[in-house]
């Protein structure tokens, strides 16, 4: 249980693949101009994340090294399809609305660096959570940023009036660069609040010094691992 839950928010805080990794930044700018697309495209991933990372965990011993990478992506390829089969005949309008860029979940290297990275090493179990916990952090991230874009660009969020009817909306936030201004702003938030998290951990006045190697944190975390085993 306790891997669980550390893959769990390994893939939603620590490794979250918006806003730690920077990856999957094409879907990321391109289809958050609302938080439904946001959360569309996010679900839509982590479910080809979870069921791919199972499949090669399951698949992992008998899987020829030097063919590795081609059935990672048939695989990968055979899930994308489903879903893109599945939102086509149940949720048209989101369909319509992400476009290209369900097939070209395909190429996300999210997916394929989950499976290089974790799912090609460890067991089935594990390597689903992995996915989900990635998935989620990929989720929210698209969310939160479609989220502020919607909002300062159309005064809505989920399609709902927030906005009082005075308010103009900034039609910039639902252009491309609006989305490179508010994954800034959001990447700028999330790292004062990491900095402000580290520095109540440091003892004495001196804050974070920038030089991990003599972190007085690296002697706790060191002293904690050693304690665990």
């Amino acid at each position: 249980m306790k891997g669980i839950w550390e893959r769990l928010y390994n893939g939603i805080v620590k490794e979250n693949p918006t806003f730690v990794l920077m990856l999957g930044m094409c879907p990321t700018l391109a289809v958050t101009t609302s938080a439904k697309n946001g959360i569309g495209m996010g679900l839509a991933t982590m479910v080809v994340l979870v069921m791919s990372n199972l499949m090669i965990s399951l698949l992992r011993k008998i899987i020829p090294d030097a063919v590795r990478v081609p059935v990672y992506i048939t695989i990968i390829a055979s899930f994308v399809t489903v879903i893109e089969m599945v939102m086509h005949a149940y949720v048209k309008e989101l369909y319509d609305s992400l476009g290209i860029y369900i097939p070209l979940i395909v190429v996300n290297c999210i997916i394929l660096g989950r499976a290089e990275a974790y799912a090609n090493k460890n067991k089935p179990l594990l390597s689903m959570f992995d996915g989900v916990g990635i998935g989620l952090g990929f989720t929210i991230g698209l969310t939160t940023i479609g989220i502020v874009r919607e909002l300062l660009g159309n005064g809505s969020v989920f399609g709902l009036r927030v906005m009082p009817e005075s308010y103009e909306p900034i039609a910039i936030f639902i252009m491309a660069p609006g989305a490179f201004f508010v994954l800034a702003m959001l990447c700028a938030v999330q790292n004062k609040l990491k900095l402000k998290g580290a520095n109540r951990h440091v003892k004495g006045n001196g804050g974070c010094n920038g030089d991990c190697a003599t972190c007085p944190m690296k002697e706790l975390e060191e002293k904690e691992a050693k304690e665990n085993v």
